[in-house]
């Protein structure tokens, strides 16, 4: 934990919001903003190739949400109430990987803490997208564009890179990469990954040189497949957070 801890915090200066004890261990929240987290979360097996704990997403009507995906057949877990006060409720991908569903609710803790722990040590304050590994296209596909209504924005010519925008107005995203065959450990951290959007990649590339980043190929600055400069760094674990701007450049 105080590994990732530097990584987050002493590195991409995410201070942390709340500590907390889950049915699945000690947890830790880094705030990205008043509506984003990254949660560490402690129990992780050194021989475990599966790094990714689950991905959340968040909801302004709980229950409506929960009544939704069980009418369509995904099987969710109860909705419950949280440690912290907060409502939520857990389902399964096609590929096995665990969803959170959360509604941040008035009146709690993380809610009278609105505002706070937004320091200016932020290497970004948004978090674009989670990417996930899909072994299957068309189970995926009827998953999140068939039931839950995500919508494809954008597909990588040789189809290993797969968009898809999450309903509503915020433009939140989830990224397929995509394989036929299992991915080792090393791939597996970098498929399951998240995205962070800054204004600028060199003015970042310069701020993380600065604190520490070794300056080596596979995290310098690059374009990537969807024409937008971005740089890759990757956690104690071997998780990747992929740092991106948001307009795209000539190569």
């Amino acid at each position: 934990m105080e590994k990732a801890r530097g990584f987050y915090t002493g590195l991409l200066g995410y201070e942390e919001a709340l500590r907390v004890t889950t049915p699945y261990g000690e947890a830790v929240l880094l705030k990205i903003n008043d509506d984003q987290f990254i949660e560490l979360t402690t129990g992780l097996k050194p021989d475990q190739d599966e790094r990714l704990h689950h991905i959340g997403w968040e909801t302004s009507d709980i229950a409506r949400l929960h009544q939704i995906v069980t009418g369509l057949g995904l099987g969710p877990r109860e909705f419950t109430t949280t440690t912290t006060g907060q409502r939520h409720f857990f389902l399964k991908d096609p590929g096995g990987h665990e969803l959170e569903f959360i509604q941040f609710m008035p009146g709690t803790e993380l809610a009278r803490k609105r505002g706070q722990f937004l320091g200016s040590k932020r290497i970004s304050t948004r978090l674009l997208h989670t990417g996930t590994h899909v072994s299957e296209e068309p189970a995926a596909m009827t998953f999140w564009r068939g039931k839950l209504g995500f919508t494809e924005t954008w597909r990588e010519a040789e189809n290993l890179y797969v968009n898809l925008r999450a309903p509503g107005t915020r433009g939140d995203y989830i990224e397929f990469m995509m394989t036929s065959q299992p991915p080792n450990r090393a791939r597996l951290g970098s498929m399951h990954h998240i995205c962070l959007e800054v204004a600028s990649i060199p003015d970042a590339w310069r701020e993380l040189l600065a604190r520490g980043v070794p300056d080596e190929p596979r995290h310098q600055p690059r374009v990537g497949r969807n024409r937008r400069r971005q740089l890759n760094l990757f956690d104690p674990d071997g998780t990747r957070v992929e740092l991106m701007e948001p307009r795209t450049v000539d190569r």
